[in-house]
């Protein structure tokens, strides 16, 4: 095989159809299935089912490594020119909403001064979305809630922030001055969905304690929570940096519950580029020089 099949196969796979892919590759539509008709003959296996226009099992396997082959190819030009002292081109870094806020806006000015001729893309999401995005090779990085258990990513964490109470005014918690988690337990709170980072670690510290939070709605998205509670739908627990502080809405700290972790993860399967560790060591002195400076953030 060669890396114009697995191109024509990641090209069906990203615009599902041989016609779009041809287009995406600036090539002709009879190239691409010229392409794919080798590799699957080299590789005794369907890849791309023809009636459906879908990758077939087969073909989703291909393309994961696909992914991964074609990181490592690209990274290659990319060190070549960091040891000339040069480090150029693009890099994909996922990021959660909450941290994004606050942390990208401190980042992009400092990238563009350090490293002048990198660019950086930057999706926004939830950790859940993230996380497969970076195993699959779609992103380079990314900054996700922990603990995580996936075992084809590495970890380093970044900071720790706490989690708090954020409510209406109207909210019969909200003149409180702190909250124990017996108090959030007898009220109906707006949360992320059982699976999550977030969730998981506040069900698992508030068992030990023998409480167990009951939902009004099960939101993955701090952005989307924290708008529910603006408009007074209900109480939240939320990150430090996903509670606006401004207005009447009260962010009240809740006693006896661990902070949250946030970090920065790469797939196990491909060697970060040097552009990808450039961006990396911008994040982590950002965040050492200016964590602080937000309310309930720890750095690492």
């Amino acid at each position: 095989m060669d890396i114009r099949q697995l191109d024509a196969l990641l090209a069906i796979a990203d615009h599902k159809t041989f016609t779009s892919a041809a287009r995406s590759l600036h090539t002709v539509q009879s190239n691409v299935s010229k392409h794919i008709a080798r590799l699957e003959e080299e590789l005794g296996a369907t890849l791309v089912d023809r009636d459906a226009g879908t990758l077939t099992e087969e073909g989703e396997a291909v393309v994961a490594r696909a992914r991964r082959i074609r990181a490592e190819t690209d990274a290659i030009a990319d060190d070549m020119a960091a040891m000339r002292d040069d480090i150029s081109g693009v890099t994909r870094l996922g990021i959660i909403d909450s941290t994004a806020r606050w942390l990208i806006p401190m980042v992009l000015p400092a990238l563009e001064a350090t490293y002048p001729n990198i660019r950086l893309q930057v999706l926004t999401a939830t950790t859940t979305s993230l996380l497969p995005q970076v195993v699959a090779g779609n992103l380079h990085s990314a900054v996700v809630n922990l603990p995580l258990s996936e075992s084809e990513i590495r970890v380093e964490e970044l900071f720790e922030e706490d989690r708090l109470l954020f409510a209406p005014p109207d909210h019969p918690l909200a003149r409180q001055s702190s909250v124990s988690p017996t108090e959030l337990g007898r009220h109906e709170l707006l949360l992320t969905p059982v699976g999550t980072a977030f969730r998981d670690e506040i069900d698992t510290e508030l068992k030990k304690q023998g409480v167990e939070l009951t939902t009004r709605a099960e939101i993955d998205g701090m952005r989307m929570i924290a708008t529910l509670v603006y408009v007074g739908f209900g109480a939240a627990i939320l990150p430090a940096t996903a509670a606006p502080q401004e207005g009447a809405w009260r962010r009240i700290p809740i006693t006896g519950l661990v902070p949250r972790s946030v970090g920065m993860i790469f797939s196990r399967q491909v060697a970060p580029s040097a552009i990808t560790r450039a961006v990396r060591d911008v994040i982590f002195e950002v965040v050492g020089t200016h964590g602080y400076d937000q309310a309930g953030v720890y750095p690492s």
